[in-house]
């Protein structure tokens, strides 16, 4: 073990298998990989990909073209597994998450340095890849509950929940809700929530701010995917109140959810379209109070929400949906709202409130004891533990 300037380098290699693609938007498995470099060597595995893959989703072009062992950071490589086209279907897939172990084993070998976790991100059956290690599934999200948002068979997702859980030997949940329902299973699971990149938001007051704003201030921000998740009604309810109302984040893939059309005709509403994470402190300047709009679903109850931890590291306010997660964090730092009025009345009210530099600090200081740095620190100390488990089992 070597010292470094963040802390110390632990020997060994830690394997993640994300759920999403490193060349996605920015998520939890990307952030926590780059925290984990900090501390010890990782190995970022891709979901597969195939060569029809780009016509669906573009941005993976260079990685299809490109999958083999490469590094992105210190400590951190990436490979994309290739697979035969047609993933999704159960036959293809087999095949594909076959493909996937090897691709995980080949990958290890390459690097030459020993595994000490492989950890899942997903329900695919990775964790054949590497027997011998700590097999930690990372439940980032109810899966069950949003089988249907994602277009899956709900039963067949339960399968291979039931599945991956027999695999596993430690499941960390993003939420306690999540946790409260894996550990029925028999599998120790712990809580794991969604963590923030505290100290570079903490700095959005010295950002040069974006110039493509139109708005005038003071203005509440939603930063994100609008989606089925959100609730819509309640951004419209704040354009309705005349405030103005900045929407940064991709597009819609779905162009049906209701009231859309009609919150993006308000003349007080702006929507940016997707921007890169080093553009966010220059739009938090521009902010005064982050929304974190979220509809009261089983899905969205049992998940942990990354935006309004970074509203908090950026000083500013916090109105948030009334949901398990958001109840953890102090009362005086969110507002916590039930319905599309409440939340329209919370936003013109801390758009209203005078900056108070003393609960500026108090968010940010809570934001940063939740860095993706906490995060993986505590995965790692999950690691340590699965680990003693195995040798005891012996």
């Amino acid at each position: 073990m070597t010292a470094a300037p963040d802390g110390p380098v632990r020997d060994g290699l830690v394997v993640l298998a994300s759920g999403v693609s490193w060349d996605d938007a920015a998520m939890s498995e990307k952030r926590l990989a780059l925290a984990l470099s900090t501390r010890t060597h990782v190995l970022f595995v891709d979901p597969p990909v195939s060569v029809l893959t780009p016509l669906r989703k573009p941005h993976l072009t260079a990685a299809a073209r490109r999958p083999g062992l490469r590094t992105v950071a210190p400590r951190l490589a990436r490979v994309t597994p290739l697979a035969p086209p047609g993933v999704s279907r159960p036959g293809l897939r087999r095949l594909a998450l076959a493909a996937t172990r090897v691709t995980i084993r080949r990958a290890v070998r390459r690097l030459g340095l020993s595994p000490t976790a492989l950890v899942a991100a997903s329900l695919d059956d990775v964790f054949g890849a590497l027997p011998a290690v700590p097999h930690i599934l990372w439940a980032t999200d109810d899966w069950v509950a949003g089988a249907e948002l994602m277009g899956l068979d709900r039963a067949v997702v339960e399968r291979d929940e039931r599945a991956q859980l027999g695999r596993s030997d430690l499941v960390a949940a993003v939420s306690q809700v999540l946790a409260d329902r894996l550990g029925t299973t028999g599998v120790p699971t712990h809580l794991l929530p969604n963590g923030v990149d505290a100290q570079p938001l903490s700095t959005c007051d010295e950002a040069p701010p974006a110039t493509d704003v139109r708005l005038p201030q003071p203005i509440a921000t939603f930063i994100g995917h609008v989606s089925a998740r959100i609730d819509v009604q309640a951004l419209l309810a704040v354009a309705g109140t005349g405030s103005s109302l900045l929407l940064v984040g991709p597009q819609p893939t779905v162009s049906s959810l209701d009231g859309l059309t009609e919150l993006l005709a308000h003349d007080n509403v702006q929507w940016t379209g997707a921007r890169p994470a080093q553009d966010l402190p220059g739009y938090l300047r521009l902010t005064t109070v982050g929304l974190t709009p979220y509809a009261d679903t089983a899905f969205n109850r049992a998940s942990h929400p990354l935006k309004t931890l970074e509203y908090l590291a950026a000083g500013r306010a916090a109105v948030a949906t009334d949901l398990p997660a958001a109840r953890l964090i102090p009362a005086d730092l969110v507002r916590l709202c039930r319905t599309p009025a409440e939340f329209a009345t919370a936003t013109v009210e801390a758009l209203a409130r005078p900056v108070d530099p003393e609960l500026v600090t108090r968010r940010r200081a809570y934001a940063a004891q939740h860095s993706w740095q906490v995060r993986a620190d505590r995965m790692l100390a999950l690691i340590d533990e699965a680990a003693q488990a195995r040798r005891a089992q012996r």
